[in-house]
């Protein structure tokens, strides 16, 4: 405090410096602090490896695998209440929609673009790399980083904590099997990874993963709130009032071990600079791409079309059922945003747990497999930073005038169910409750 009351200070006696400090370009620029702190960290990663990298110095797979994500989930059970948390478990449509994009969508699409590159049998693009782009794409949704950006762009940060949990938990099942059926024939049998041993272990390990790193927390946030409403509050006032960003601080660290573990094991060394060049660019398009489907998916042209009035006692009962079936799965904007960063959005710190599981002991490929993964993983937060701005503009007519720890009545649960199961046009129409009136 006394360096920063010395900083102002001294601005206050050169306006020259003063004005060149607030310039808008600098203000940007003092906004990237991020990639900037990123990009030191991928140096350390590159010259000692060792120090983070999983098995390493700090035994990275436990103190950062485990302890980085598990303080975002205790940021986020401190933060979030429990009665509107619950009321987003229920969305059975959001949940349904997500996993469908995450595990189905981005997976079929990735293995037909695969088959594609496999045929034109290009020997600058190593094999093994493209069994690495399935696992990729067959992984669940990321643990930490889309709760993060969700939250900076004003999305359905509760709706996003519940795909994290039930995303990845499903995930230690799902994704083995997707693998098993991308890699069961031609053209990709040699990278099949059954094995009867690994992949016994590998539901143990994901769970306790999840368990401790996700569920946990929450829990402990979720009471601590709860019990401890006014340490609560005093904890969450003091990050908020010296802008202190766990989440981005605790990403940082996941990013450098995931690195720091991808140097160690020489993924960058191991295949032609040709392949690390494709694999960046291919990463960065089908992340946009993939944004663009969940964009289609969680808000269908068509339905507004064909179910524009809502029905009342006119209206016949063909259409006030299809209408019920149909109209919640055009989703409101904090719950698309929500879709946007959790459907295109690959985990590394259970992806690396799971592709390593799979293949057991035979490891001699594994630089290779998780090249895509590591890369993926950068691209995604990289490139989704660069969409909260936009998106926070864009939903902003929606956010909830509501403090993080102040009790909830209950008509504002109702609403919050309502906008989070139905279109935001109906619940500006017809279904809005006003928060005024609680």
């Amino acid at each position: 405090m006394l360096n920063c009351a010395r900083w102002n200070s001294f601005l206050d006696e050169h306006p020259a410096i003063l004005r060149v400090w607030n310039h808008p370009i600098t203000e940007f620029l003092k906004s990237q602090w991020f990639f900037y702190v990123l990009a030191i960290f991928i140096v350390i990663a590159r010259f000692a490896p060792n120090f983070a990298r999983d098995g390493g110095l700090i035994k990275g797979e436990y103190s950062i695998g485990y302890g980085a994500v598990a303080w975002i989930f205790l940021q986020s059970g401190l933060s979030m209440k429990t009665s509107r948390l619950m009321a987003n478990m229920t969305n059975w449509r959001a949940h349904l929609t997500i996993l469908v994009l995450s595990f189905l969508v981005t997976s079929s699409i990735v293995y037909g673009i695969c088959c594609g590159i496999k045929a034109a049998n290009d020997k600058n693009i190593d094999d093994w790399v493209l069994i690495g782009l399935l696992m990729t794409a067959a992984c669940p949704t990321t643990v930490a980083s889309n709760v993060l950006m969700t939250t900076e762009a004003g999305g359905n940060d509760l709706l996003c904590v519940c795909e994290v949990f039930i995303g990845n938990l499903l995930g230690a099942f799902i994704t083995p099997a997707l693998s098993q059926l991308y890699t069961d024939r031609a053209p990709f049998e040699y990278g099949n990874p059954a094995n009867g041993n690994s992949i016994g272990s590998l539901y143990g390990r994901v769970m306790k993963q999840v368990g401790l790193s996700v569920f946990v927390p929450l829990t402990v946030g979720q009471i601590a709130q709860n019990m401890l409403p006014k340490p609560t509050k005093i904890y969450l006032d003091f990050l908020k009032k010296y802008k202190l960003k766990i989440g981005s601080y605790m990403l940082l660290l996941i990013m450098f071990s995931s690195f720091s573990t991808a140097f160690y094991q020489k993924s960058f060394t191991s295949v032609p600079h040709a392949t690390i060049i494709f694999v960046c660019f291919f990463n960065l398009g089908i992340y946009l791409f993939f944004t663009l489907i969940s964009y289609a998916m969680a808000r269908p042209f068509f339905i507004p079309i064909l179910f524009n009035e809502v029905p009342d006692e006119s209206s016949s009962k063909f259409y006030t059922t299809m209408y019920k079936i149909f109209r919640p799965f055009y989703y409101n904007k904090r719950d698309t945003v929500c879709i946007l960063f959790c459907g295109p959005a690959k985990t590394a710190a259970l992806g690396v747990s799971l592709i390593t599981s799979q293949y057991g002991d035979n490891k001699s490929h594994l630089g290779k497999l998780l090249l895509p993964l590591v890369l993926y993983q950068s691209i995604q937060v990289l490139t989704a930073s660069l969409l909260v701005l936009p998106l926070r503009k864009w939903c902003a007519d929606e956010q909830p005038d509501i403090t993080p720890i102040e009790s909830t009545d209950e008509k504002a649960i109702e609403q919050d169910m309502l906008s989070s199961s139905r279109g935001s046009s109906d619940i500006e129409k017809n279904d809005c409750i006003d928060e005024n009136a609680a």
